[in-house]
C-alpha cells in the first residue's frame, strides 16, 4: 500500500475529510471530526491506526518490525504500521477499517445517524 492507495481508500469511506492541523507533514485523515489514520506524506513508511488495545498486544507480537506503540500517539490504543515490514496487504486494508469502526461507533448517536444518512 502506497501512500496514494491509502488516501484513496480513507477518503472512499463515508463521512471521511483528510486535513493537515498539526504542520505539513502529518496527514490526518478523521471520520465525522475525529481521526482515525495519520502519516506522513514527507516520509511515508506507512501509517498509524486506532486499535483495540488487546489487539493492538497480539499484533504487535505477531509483527514485531512492522506493527508498532502508535508514534507520538497514545501506545495502548494506536499502532503504527509499517507498510514495507512483512505486514500483509490485506491486514494493512483491514487495520484501516477497524480504526474507522472504532471512532464510528464511539461517536454520539446523534452523529452516527448524520453519517449514516450521508451518501
Amino acid at each position: 500500500m502506497n501512500i496514494e492507495e491509502l488516501r484513496d481508500y480513507c477518503m472512499a469511506k463515508k463521512g471521511v475529510t483528510d486535513s493537515f492541523p498539526f504542520d505539513d507533514k502529518a496527514l490526518v485523515f478523521k471520520v465525522m471530526n475525529k481521526m482515525f489514520c495519520i502519516t506522513n506524506v514527507e516520509n511515508y513508511t506507512g501509517f498509524s491506526a486506532k486499535c483495540d488495545p488487546q489487539r493492538a498486544i497480539e499484533l504487535r507480537e505477531k509483527y514485531p518490525h512492522g506493527i508498532l506503540p502508535g508514534w507520538h500517539l497514545n501506545k495502548q490504543h494506536w499502532n503504527s504500521v509499517r507498510t514495507d515490514e512483512g505486514v500483509p496487504e490485506d491486514l494493512l486494508y483491514e487495520l484501516v477499517d477497524h480504526s474507522y469502526d472504532l471512532i464510528v461507533s464511539s461517536l454520539p448517536k446523534k452523529v452516527q445517524r448524520e453519517l449514516a444518512e450521508m451518501t
